[in-house]
C-alpha cells in the first residue's frame, strides 16, 4: 500500500477532483469531511490529510511516501525528498505586495511580514536590499494596513484580497503549481507500486 499526502485547506478538493480525473477514487471524501485518513476503491492507496506547511516533513520522514503539495512549500520548508512530476493545477504566485508606489529599494532596511522568510529572505539577498524579516502565520495582508511591515510576501491566486485592502503586486517572486514529491526511502523500497501510480497521474 502507497501512504500519499495531500495537503488540507484550498489545495484539497482540487487535489482529490485531480485524482478522481485519475482514477483513484476515496469514497469517503466529501466537503464536510473531518476524516485525516481513508483508503480509495483498490485499498492500495491511502489517504492522509496534512497541513500544508507539515506535508513535506511527512513525506520527508517516511510518514507518507508520496506527497502532493506546492512549489512555494517545497522551496520553503526544503524537504528531503524527490520532487518527480509538475502539475497543472492550483497555479498560483509568490510575490511581493504593498501599497501602490512602494519602493522597494529604499536605502534603508525594509520590514517585510511573511509566511515564507526563506523565500523572502532569499529573493531581497538576491536584489542586495537590506531587510527585517517579520514572520506571520496568517491575513498577512493586515501588515502594511497597520505598519507592522513596509510590504509583504504571500502567495497570491486572484489577487482579490489584496485589491480589498488597497494593495497592489509590486514584484513576483516564485511562479507556484502541485508538484509531486516521493521519500528517498520509499522510492527505493517500493518502485514498482510508486511508479505504477505515478502513471496514473501522468495519463490524466
Amino acid at each position: 500500500m502507497i501512504t500519499l499526502a495531500i495537503a488540507t485547506g484550498r489545495m484539497a478538493a482540487r487535489t482529490i477532483d485531480f485524482l478522481e480525473e485519475s482514477g483513484i477514487y476515496f469514497p469517503d471524501y466529501h466537503n464536510d469531511s473531518r476524516k485525516l485518513v481513508m483508503y480509495d476503491t483498490t485499498n492500495t492507496v491511502k489517504l492522509i490529510f496534512a497541513k500544508t506547511a507539515d506535508l513535506g516533513t511527512y513525506v520527508d520522514k517516511g510518514a507518507a511516501d508520496i506527497g502532493i503539495v506546492g512549489k512555494d512549500i517545497i522551496v520553503e520548508e526544503q524537504p528531503d525528498v524527490y520532487e518527480l512530476l509538475n502539475f497543472d493545477f492550483s497555479n498560483c504566485r509568490v510575490v511581493v505586495a504593498g501599497f501602490p508606489n512602494t519602493d522597494l529599494y529604499p536605502g534603508r532596511t525594509l520590514t517585510v511580514a511573511t509566511k515564507y522568510p526563506r523565500i523572502a529572505g532569499n529573493f531581497f539577498h538576491s536584489k542586495e536590499q537590506a531587510v527585517e524579516i517579520i514572520p506571520l502565520n496568517g491575513s498577512i495582508e493586515l501588515a502594511p494596513l497597520m505598519g507592522l511591515s513596509d510590504v509583504i510576501v504571500d502567495i497570491v491566486e486572484t489577487g482579490a484580497t489584496l485589491e480589498q485592502n488597497g494593495l497592489v503586486v509590486l514584484e513576483d517572486v516564485l511562479d507556484v503549481s502541485a508538484r509531486l514529491i516521493v521519500n528517498k526511502a520509499s522510492y527505493a523500497t517500493k518502485t514498482e507500486q510508486i511508479e505504477q501510480l505515478i502513471s496514473k497521474l501522468k495519463r490524466k
